[in-house]
């Protein structure tokens, strides 16, 4: 580990400022962490019945391979932007194409708009692209790792096809919030308090359901899901989301990996162009992603 590029990851979010409305949030949170574009990677706005995408290419990236990617950002943050990098990376270690959706944002459009422009993009890419489920894989981060799987467990329920694997990356999987280390971590965590989480969830959820199974998949049947794999950073409020999560998978016989990246804060993979673990957690999960598509 670089304990160097770390600092300097470390540092930019103690003097990171999220604001106090969503408009300000979401713009400090573009211009925080959106990082320099991939060197290869073609980009090519699309829109998916209603959903507008960018369609991410790298030279490998096979044509009929495709990774539907959820950004996260607590449901009220994030954009195509911002997450543009991740997704070309993931493209280049995984060899294929990746649809990186811009779905609606809480507070204006709360629980289910955000999952509705989901399942719209997984079934666009079926009916209209004619890609079959076994070419398809879902990845997310956070709060689209928590979408990722509300996708998983609605199209289970509707009887539908599932992608052939999923990849969650510090996932948000249980919105009451009762995972020990959204206290034990919150003093290491500098991008996800206990505080930010609350406001996120409430906004997401104005209704107060929290333990639904379909936004708390902490509580849900996983039976019959595609294999996952988890990346989780040590040091995140979050990690005990992800511990639960793997355990739940195991008792669902559901194939699971979960990596635990020692030091690590939410989603390192964003830093992956600064941060070597970053960098070695995209090969990894493009490895995983790259077994199963093929």
């Amino acid at each position: 580990m670089s304990l160097t590029e770390l600092e300097v990851v470390l540092e930019q979010l103690r003097n990171f400022t999220w604001g106090e409305t969503p408009s300000e949030m979401r713009a400090n949170f573009e211009a925080g962490f959106s990082m320099p574009s991939h060197p290869t990677a073609t980009v090519s706005e699309v829109n998916c019945n209603g959903v507008i995408a960018d369609l991410i290419s790298t030279p490998k990236a096979a044509k009929d391979k495709i990774i539907l990617y959820l950004h996260g950002g607590g449901f009220m943050v994030g954009n195509r932007k911002t997450y543009r990098r991740l997704a070309s990376d993931l493209s280049a270690a995984s060899n294929a194409q990746v649809l990186l959706i811009e779905y609606r944002l809480a507070p204006e459009y709360p629980f289910p708009a955000a999952l509705e422009d989901t399942l719209i993009a997984y079934n666009w890419l079926i009916k209209e692209r004619g890609f079959n489920s076994n070419q398809i894989a879902v990845a997310g981060d956070s709060a689209g790792g928590n979408l990722a799987l509300s996708l998983l467990i609605s199209l289970r329920s509707n009887c539908e096809s599932l992608p052939v694997a999923t990849l969650l990356i510090s996932p948000l999987t249980d919105m009451q919030r009762t995972g020990k280390t959204v206290q034990t971590k919150a003093e290491f965590d500098l991008m996800v308090s206990p505080q930010l989480l609350d406001t996120v969830v409430n906004l997401y959820l104005p209704d107060g359901n929290f333990s639904n199974p379909i936004v708390s998949p902490i509580f849900a049947d996983l039976s019959g899901l595609p294999p996952m794999l988890i990346h989780v950073g040590s040091q995140e409020v979050l990690l005990d989301d992800s511990l639960r999560l793997a355990r739940q998978a195991a008792l669902s016989n559901v194939s699971v990996e979960l990596k635990v990246w020692k030091d690590m804060i939410h989603c390192l993979h964003l830093f992956a162009p600064i941060l070597t673990e970053g960098s070695e957690a995209i090969a990894q999960a493009g490895d995983f992603l790259k077994y199963y598509l093929n």
